[in-house]
């Protein structure tokens, strides 16, 4: 059994402590027509390098999930040019990205199995001529429900995961339609713990933290920092009651951040925010580093009774045996 990297494949024990959610770089489209949207490519990898660097020597991390949806700026080559000189293992996806912010109209006109048979060739020949191989295939739907396009590509999905193996990797847009995503998992046949439903702490609910776990998924806490959707602190108490509730093997942390973006946000800014994000620059700490999980969240874990071994085992454990495909301990076992 082995995990495919954008370097080549690796055994399961080289997998190691790993973030499942994270980016390297993302640019929506249409940034490439902005004039004031520049690329520095030398200088973007020589900065995400030392980010991932840093992962590794300071904190331990072995492997960064990347499931930049396809249509987002993915860039297989420059994610092997990263993962080569940083030394991290590197996972990319295949997938597309949810209906309001992607799913490109090329896309949207072709048929389940055409969209299958692309998911399913970059994962067994590799990403366009590059040769690299997406590891995991990735979904997306939006709030506050799933729409029938998207339906359409999550059916996709399971075809392809049906053909390949590999594991699925979901975006949740605000916290919602995570059960129903698994709806669709479940009609499409595939098993509840190949399946990760991503972005579930931008839900506050534990009744609906509840409703995942239930549904026999990995859920995915991996909006860590990303204060505007919703503190830290209840994350934590969130997180730390799953814990306690015997849902250990099936949580995951990360933080969906990002080393670089192409343009402008996706979004308009305040000015407040545009300000305090001009002032992290000149620090060298915007866009935010990937260290904040383990620098400000775990003490926040700590500080509410986990221990280093429970928090550790969220971080290496679930990964692996996600990736292995294993089925989930009985509860109060992982």
């Amino acid at each position: 059994m082995y995990v495919q990297t954008v370097t080549g494949p690796i055994g399961l024990d080289q997998l190691g402590r790993t973030l499942m959610h994270e980016h390297l770089f993302i640019a929506f489209a249409g940034a490439e027509f902005d004039p004031s949207a520049t690329f520095d490519r030398s200088g973007f990898v020589a900065e995400a390098v030392r980010r991932l660097r840093q992962l590794r020597v300071e904190h331990g991390v072995r492997s960064f999930v990347d499931p930049c949806p396809i249509e987002l700026g993915r860039d297989a080559a420059l994610m092997r040019e990263i993962a080569e000189k940083s030394e991290m293992n590197v996972v990319c996806t295949t997938g597309f990205y949810f209906e309001e912010m992607g799913l490109p109209v090329y896309w949207r006109a072709r048929t389940v199995e055409e969209i299958a048979g692309l998911y399913i060739r970059e994962i067994t020949y590799g990403i366009g001529k590059t040769g690299v191989k997406a590891g995991a295939i990735k979904v997306a739907t939006g709030a506050p429900a799933i729409t029938a396009l998207e339906h359409k590509f999550l059916e996709a999905a399971c075809m392809a995961q049906h053909a390949t193996g590999v594991p699925i990797i979901t975006h949740t847009q605000d916290g919602y339609a995570g059960p129903e995503q698994q709806a669709a998992f479940a009609k499409g046949g595939v098993p509840a713990h190949r399946c990760l439903i991503g972005h579930c702490c931008g839900n506050a609910d534990p009744a609906y933290h509840q409703r995942v776990v239930d549904g026999g998924s990995y859920i995915g806490f991996d909006r860590i920092g990303l204060l505007r959707f919703q503190p830290d602190e209840l994350r934590a108490d969130n997180l730390v009651r799953l814990v306690k509730g015997g849902h250990r093997a099936q949580i995951m942390m990360s933080q969906d951040r990002h080393c670089g973006w192409l343009g402008k946000l996706a979004r308009q800014v305040s000015p407040q925010e545009q300000a305090r994000m001009d002032a992290l620059r000149a620090e060298g700490q915007w866009p935010p580093p990937y260290t904040y999980l383990f620098t400000d969240f775990v003490p926040m874990l700590k500080a509410r009774g986990m221990t280093e071994q429970e928090i550790y085992s969220i971080l290496e454990d679930n990964p692996r045996r996600f990736f292995a495909g294993e089925t989930l301990p009985l509860r109060n076992e992982g």
